[in-house]
């Protein structure tokens, strides 16, 4: 997925406050909470290109590059960085502002998401009519 180079520029999908039941015995935020919040970022970006029903086939890299801690308002940028036929990679791109008012860059991820019929099979998302996901 890393051959395929990023379309547009990112655009917010999501943003959080993150709280103390997110975080580790070491005080920072655990990292499924923040791939948790990358899943919702990737359906959301996932859904502008149609109201179906969209699943995660497969996060196929995250790399974690700084701790967040309470208290911090975490944004998840998205883009689209390919179109299958019955799919959509995604990047998320994840970004902290400090207590103190910088912005540090925290995490990305790249996902795929697949469209899908009530009966879980993959459908094309661009020739099919829209669903309610």
């Amino acid at each position: 997925m890393s051959s395929f180079p990023p379309v547009g520029d990112p655009r917010l999908a999501l943003r959080a406050l993150m709280m103390p039941r997110d975080t580790n015995h070491q005080g920072t935020v655990f990292g499924g909470i923040i791939l948790a919040h990358v899943d919702q970022a990737g359906y959301i970006e996932a859904r502008r290109h149609g109201l179906h029903r969209w699943v995660t086939a497969s996060v196929d890299r995250v790399d974690f590059k700084a701790p967040v801690h309470v208290g911090e308002v975490v944004e998840f940028k998205t883009r689209t960085i390919r179109l299958g036929r019955t799919s959509v990679a995604v990047q998320v791109i994840v970004d902290a502002e400090r207590l103190d008012g910088t912005w540090v860059h925290v995490t990305e991820a790249q996902l795929t998401m697949v469209a899908v019929d009530a009966e879980g099979r993959a459908i094309p998302f661009r020739d099919s009519p829209s669903q309610k996901a």
